[in-house]
């Protein structure tokens, strides 16, 4: 009597965000995925290994740092396809710089299943290192995350001096290669004492933050060698004013609490 073959149910591949670099801001959905899967994938000039320590004993933990699309694509597809789970896991939060609509292309063609469980940015986790928010009740209620031009074309649109021309809190990814064109953008509309918070590699145990007016910035980030996994901060200078959140504020009503 001759076996049916069995079909196999592909894997789901779930896009991990790692967070900015300490294994505790990975979520708890993040890290169920990771010590679930049978194959992970891990970005290793960009994640620290601690990140990915809580994968099984059994599973395959590939470091992809020079490893291509292509190839990248090939380790998953052989997992999924043998119906195992696979943790694809990139630095800080998915939705912003990664790759993963490529890889999601890809996977689609494939016919693998795949989810995405958010990570904690490097701009939010820089903010809560230096113990500052984005945001101050009149003076601004607005972030900008953007980056300076390189490699990757930024739209007209979107160049650094306009953008800053709005005034509100800005967060620069992928630009301290280019000190002096990101101060040089920056201070074609912002004073040359506005403050900037240099975070570098947060959440990693060399993490430094340095604080520098815009108009040294470049001898700055030449000075504590800030190259790398720096993201710069442009924060609301509201030097005393704004106004207190009235989320609290007993003369301030809402569904949940009437005004006192």
């Amino acid at each position: 009597m001759q076996m049916q073959a069995t079909n196999v149910v592909p894997g789901t591949v779930s896009f991990v965000g790692a967070g900015p670099g300490d294994p505790e801001l990975l979520t708890i959905k993040g890290r169920k995925a990771i010590a679930e899967a049978a194959l992970v994938l891990y970005t290793g000039s960009l994640v620290p290994p601690e990140v990915v320590a809580c994968a099984a004993p059994d599973a395959e933990v590939c470091d992809s740092a020079s490893l291509t699309l292509a190839q990248c694509h090939a380790l998953m597809r052989a997992t999924a396809l043998a119906g195992r789970p696979v943790a694809r896991v990139h630095t800080g939060d998915p939705s912003l710089y990664s790759a993963v609509r490529e890889q999601v292309a890809l996977l689609e063609a494939d016919g693998i299943p795949w989810r995405i469980i958010p990570g904690v940015t490097a701009a939010c986790a820089a903010a809560a290192a230096a113990g500052v928010g984005f945001s101050v009740p009149e003076v601004t209620q607005s972030l900008i995350i953007t980056r300076l031009e390189g490699r990757t074309p930024v739209p007209a649109s979107e160049r650094l001096g306009a953008l800053a021309a709005h005034g509100t809190a800005m967060a620069i990814y992928l630009s301290s290669a280019r000190p002096e064109a990101l101060q040089e953008e920056l201070l074609s509309t912002l004073p040359p004492e506005t403050p900037i918070l240099c975070a570098h590699r947060v959440g990693w145990p060399e993490e430094r933050l340095v604080r520098t007016p815009l108009g040294e910035l470049a001898a700055c980030v030449h000075q504590h060698g800030l190259n790398h996994q720096t993201v710069f901060l442009i924060l609301p200078d509201a030097k005393g004013r704004g106004a207190p959140s009235r989320l609290y504020d007993a003369g301030f009503s809402h569904t949940f609490r009437k005004q006192v």
